[in-house]
């Protein structure tokens, strides 16, 4: 498997656009919790980051490049979308606005951007191809910063509504979160309009 490094960025780069932001998310396809997105700028002169796709990480893999990906950033930022917003807007939608904001609060400002198939409406040169967390060093560095800062709010959330599992699965669709949803009830952390969980509040509201 091939490592991602700037091929993508130096296209960018090649037409005079040196401040690549690449992006990335987390949690979009979770039933609960928010999904995250992630914008980092790295240096042109930068080797042997190690910085990858952050599926293929482990969990303390991924804390020590998250550290790593802060501290040698041009720039990095990170905002959520949050239930509410994602019920709104549909989770494509939130998932583009939270990712315009991350970049607007990068300082420097990026002059060009590298996103993980996210066709942004943007008026910066954009590339977005599939898969560019695999093969974009700025994305993969992204992905790292999105995973572990949604996964930090998750253990967050977990204390705030116990019961759930959201430290274990992090809002995702496994057997145990369906079970507690069954159990507990819908809470605010959960996005209503996805279907799991849509379903179950038709059910409740059939019950009473």
């Amino acid at each position: 498997m091939t490592s991602p490094d700037f091929s993508l960025e130096l296209q960018h780069w090649t037409r005079g656009f040196f401040r690549v932001a690449g992006v990335d998310e987390a949690g979009r396809g979770a039933w609960a919790g928010p999904v995250t997105v992630a914008a980092v700028i790295l240096p042109s002169t930068l080797q042997d980051a190690g910085f990858n796709d952050s599926k293929v990480l482990n969990t303390a893999q991924r804390k020590r490049l998250a550290d790593e990906v802060k501290r040698v950033a041009v720039a990095w930022a990170v905002e959520h979308a949050w239930p509410e917003e994602i019920d709104r807007l549909n989770i494509l939608g939130a998932t583009h606005a939270a990712a315009l904001r991350a970049v607007a609060k990068l300082d420097p400002k990026a002059q060009a951007l590298v996103t993980d198939y996210l066709k942004l409406r943007t008026d910066l040169p954009l590339l977005a191809p599939p898969r560019a967390d695999a093969l974009s060093l700025s994305v993969a560095a992204a992905s790292i910063v999105a995973k572990t800062e949604r996964d930090a709010l998750m253990l967050e959330l977990d204390e705030r509504h116990p019961g759930y599992g959201f430290a274990g699965h992090k809002g995702y669709g496994v057997t145990l979160h369906r079970e507690a949803l069954e159990r507990l009830g819908v809470s605010v952390q959960h996005r209503r309009s996805y279907a799991p969980v849509a379903r179950l509040l038709q059910i409740s509201l059939l019950d009473t």
